[in-house]
């Protein structure tokens, strides 16, 4: 799987003006705002990610890669793990943490089973081809895609 190009990625990336023009509340609740820096550039860049689960009693927010390991905002991450977060209105302090493979493919199974329709038609326009089956999912969260656990600070 390629990385967007062209309008693909213009269309990915619009809801990042909506954040910066302050009309973060424009964004769907299911999204959120990273705000990470670049790992050779040092510089602040941008990514809107969906909130594939949040854990309220941890205060964990969960994301993922479609693109897996090759997503920029992923290898960000791993240079630089302590990131701001915008969700709608609201700034957060996080510290990021890839999970494991094995956690990455739970975390898939769990997402499809709660959002059955759209990791279906996002694993389609992923390219990944899936059965629908549990074990399908877990293959792709252990080998495709991978997860990452926003531990917001206190």
């Amino acid at each position: 799987m390629n990385l967007p190009t062209g309008l693909q990625r213009w269309f990915f990336r619009l809801p990042i003006y909506f954040y910066r023009w302050g009309l973060g509340w424009l964004v769907p609740k299911r999204f959120l705002l990273l705000v990470h820096i670049g790992r050779t550039s040092g510089e602040v860049r941008y990514a809107v990610v969906e909130v594939a689960d949040y854990d309220p009693k941890q205060n964990v927010y969960y994301i993922v890669s479609g693109y897996g390991e090759k997503s920029h905002w992923y290898k960000n991450l791993l240079k630089t793990p302590d990131i701001q977060i915008q969700l709608g209105m609201k700034k957060l302090n996080v510290h990021a943490k890839p999970l494991t493979a094995v956690a990455s493919g739970e975390r898939m199974v769990k997402y499809a089973e709660t959002y059955p329709r759209t990791a279906r038609q996002l694993m389609a326009m992923l390219g990944y081809e899936t059965d629908e089956s549990i074990e399908s999912y877990r293959d792709i969260g252990e080998n495709k895609v991978r997860f990452v656990a926003l531990h917001v600070k206190q």
